[in-house]
């Protein structure tokens, strides 16, 4: 008998809207339970979002490393798109007033959900954001317009993020006279997030979570918050990191993730705001084509990133740069043959060149960061080195042709796993790779996926059949 007349005989309604967590889908107002995750850059780009949500799913822009007008132009095209979206709000330690007028951005432009990744700790433009306008109801339940779904993968910023803001930063609204005091009661009896997306081995900054061990970690996590603080609404935790195809997705679902995430894969989709020419790099990778390096954010805090390896050089150049960087207390220490080097492969100029770029870069952007590199000679060597890293993915981004070697492009396993699921297929080429098509793949795939495990553990012999769901050309 074939799989899909098997299946067809099965009564069992499993259909891809109702995979995840109902509840979750009705308060974002879409149709499945799939989230486009932030790629920094606007590489998850108004078009990737829009495209998401008009499929029934959401996307978040990807705000980090923007400046400000442009973010707020992507927040305007959004809106008139008529579709759920959401922003990014990306921990900025080495910036912190830039995190802080990107909140306040959202808040002005009224910008209701944000998907807070990479944070250490929480903020006050985080908790700002949060409890902006929260108010009781006619009913007495407490109302907070502002919604955060947080990117995650260790268990004590779940908790962080599960438990009401932190007093101190509550106090500190309150002087300042941003929140009143009937507010700052009601913040603390609501989470900072509801939701929590557990972010396993995935693309960009991560710390390569396993998702089989990851999930259950942060869904106890829920349990255990909801107990302490007993909310009156419901903790949820959904699942990216490593989802790529229908068997990741019905894995997911099948521990329980509220919803699913994906961010690599739809990096090589048309709509991403990437050059075609890192698309077609993606599309030839495979999982073991990814490692580690020096993240340009947090380079001085020793944070990395998951990067492409295949095709480029920028993670053994950066790690270079890194290594340089602790063994060295300023520029001028670094011995002249390596300083050489450097100049004549990764920066293409002097160093005190880039020093005057970068420069004057900060003292636009933030003039403290050149007060402190004048006082501290590493500093200035840290910026410096940043500028490799920051610039490498905007040559990844626009496709600049003589420094494809250095290319920084974001990515996790998934990417390869994906490639080799949809190979013989239409979705192979990457310039057929539309999001919307390959989200609904994903998710038909795995509503195929889980009735046929249903019927296997019911005892039918469907348990002998390997299913491979048929990729489709949905339509826009």
């Amino acid at each position: 008998m074939q799989p899909q007349l098997l299946l067809d005989q099965s009564n069992t309604q499993i259909i891809p809207e109702l995979l995840g967590d109902t509840g979750f889908c009705q308060q974002l107002g879409i149709r499945y339970p799939y989230l486009g995750g932030s790629m920094a850059k606007g590489i998850s780009s108004v078009e990737l979002s829009i495209s998401l949500g008009k499929a029934g799913m959401l996307g978040f822009f990807g705000a980090a490393g923007l400046p400000i007008d442009t973010v707020e132009t992507a927040i305007d095209q959004l809106a008139a798109s008529g579709v759920p979206f959401g922003c990014n709000l990306i921990h900025s330690p080495q910036e912190p007033d830039l995190e802080a007028a990107l909140a306040e951005l959202y808040i002005r432009k009224e910008v209701k959900l944000v998907e807070a990744s990479a944070f250490l700790a929480l903020t006050l433009p985080l908790v700002r954001y949060r409890l902006h306008d929260i108010h009781r109801a006619a009913d007495g339940s407490i109302v907070t317009p502002n919604r955060i779904i947080a990117k995650v993968s260790r268990e004590e910023l779940a908790e962080k993020f599960f438990s009401p803001a932190p007093e101190k930063l509550i106090i500190a609204l309150l002087q300042q006279g941003l929140i009143t005091a009937e507010q700052a009661e009601l913040a603390r009896q609501i989470p900072m997030a509801q939701d929590i997306t557990a972010e396993a081995d995935s693309g960009g900054h991560t710390d390569n979570r396993p998702a089989l061990t990851l999930l259950p970690t942060i869904q106890s996590v829920a349990q255990r918050m909801q107990l302490q603080h007993n909310y009156p609404i419901q903790l949820r935790v959904g699942l990216g990191g490593g989802i790529g195809t229908p068997q990741a997705a019905a894995a997911a679902f099948s521990m329980g993730a509220a919803w699913i995430m994906v961010g690599s894969v739809h990096q090589a989709c048309v709509e991403s705001g990437i050059s075609d020419t890192v698309r077609t790099m993606l599309a030839g990778t495979r999982q073991a084509d990814v490692t580690m390096a020096p993240a340009a954010d947090m380079f001085e805090m020793g944070v990395t990133v998951q990067v492409l390896k295949r095709g480029t050089m920028f993670a053994m150049r950066a790690a270079k740069l890194y290594e340089l960087y602790r063994s060295h207390p300023s520029m001028e220490e670094i011995p002249p043959a390596e300083r050489e080097k450097l100049e004549k492969a990764l920066f293409l100029a002097p160093l005190e060149q880039i020093w005057q770029e970068t420069r004057s870069f900060f003292l636009k952007r933030d003039p403290r960061q050149v007060e402190r590199a004048e006082r501290e000679p590493r500093h200035r060597m840290a910026l410096v080195f940043r500028w490799y890293l920051g610039q490498a993915a905007h040559w990844a981004k626009d496709g600049t042709p003589n420094r494809a070697i250095d290319y920084q492009v974001w990515c996790g396993p998934a990417m390869g796993a994906f490639n080799e699921w949809v190979k013989g297929s239409f979705l192979e080429q990457p310039e057929n790779r539309r999001a919307a098509c390959v989200a609904r793949n994903i998710l038909e795939g795995a509503a195929t996926i889980c009735r046929a495990n249903l019927l296997r553990f019911s005892g039918s012999h469907a348990a002998s059949l390997q299913i491979k769901p048929e990729i489709k050309e949905y339509p826009a």
